[in-house]
């Protein structure tokens, strides 16, 4: 049966054998990109984010995704340190965080991350904040963008350095004083808080700036990823195309050892 099919194999065209493999090859890899995916989605076994660390830091935490994740990482187990620039506003999450998870504790910190004080300031502040603590999940939600669409030479001076410094440098800044620990431990998850316009569309015209800060949070993560994987440090950029809500699906946590870069939709 063997032999016959050889046969048969070796009276066809080179071309035709040629195309043949290709297409078996193409099938081969969409196969295991689907068989990975329903893995991942479906069967992977839930994480326990406490294994990571007791505490977890989120910037942007008092609105929309960054105050989602911090009541769920509550919900979890996890102690926090929330980041804002409004002290009323933090206090108000930390107490509704509290009246519904009375075990948890949280430190805040005030910052404002657009300020033109140095962005070196908030890598001291926060290597303050975590100092002593076993941090081993960071959030790193903090971001602003245009007020309304415009071509990049009609947006003030101050409203696209604002951008990078919050998108670019504070997200920079919060995770190399976060990292030094999570590499003493070996163990650690990074989720940065991407965007679609920088990924999911070739391009985002009329938010150009905003859009390319978060092209660089997402290489940022990927190059993290590879940089830290040997520690144990998981990193990944989440791609949000609606920001109303923030669910951290049992199905989509930062899963095992071989964890890599992944873009999700967080709607």
């Amino acid at each position: 049966m063997l032999s016959a099919c050889t046969n048969h194999l070796l009276t066809q065209p080179m071309w035709l054998l040629l195309f043949s493999s290709l297409g078996f090859i193409s099938f081969l890899k969409t196969s295991t990109l689907l068989l990975n995916w329903v893995y991942a989605t479906f069967l992977r076994p839930k994480k326990d984010l406490k294994d990571y660390g007791s505490w977890a830091v989120i910037t942007g935490a008092t609105d929309g995704i960054g105050k989602a994740f911090a009541h769920q990482l509550a919900q979890k187990g996890l102690n926090l340190i929330l980041v804002s620039r409004n002290p009323n506003k933090l206090k108000t999450v930390s107490s509704e965080i509290l009246a519904e998870h009375p075990g948890t504790k949280i430190k805040t910190v005030v910052f404002d991350f657009s300020s033109k004080v140095s962005t070196r300031t908030i890598q001291g502040v926060m290597e303050k904040a975590v100092e002593g603590l076993n941090v081993g999940l960071l959030i790193n939600n903090v971001g602003i963008t245009y007020p309304a669409a415009r071509f990049f030479h009609e947006v003030d001076e101050k409203v696209w350095m604002d951008i990078v410094r919050v998108n670019l440098e504070g997200t920079s800044r919060v995770t190399r004083a976060v990292l030094p620990g999570m590499i003493q431990r070996k163990r650690g998850a990074i989720v940065n808080i991407g965007s679609g316009a920088s990924s999911v569309m070739p391009s985002h015209p009329l938010f150009t700036i905003y859009a390319a800060t978060k092209a660089y949070v997402d290489q940022l993560s990927r190059c993290l990823y590879v940089e830290y994987k040997r520690y144990g440090i998981h990193v990944q950029c989440q791609q949000t195309e609606r920001s109303r809500q923030c669910e951290l699906s049992p199905r989509h946590e930062l899963a095992d050892s071989g964890c890599q870069h992944r873009t999700v939709s967080v709607v």
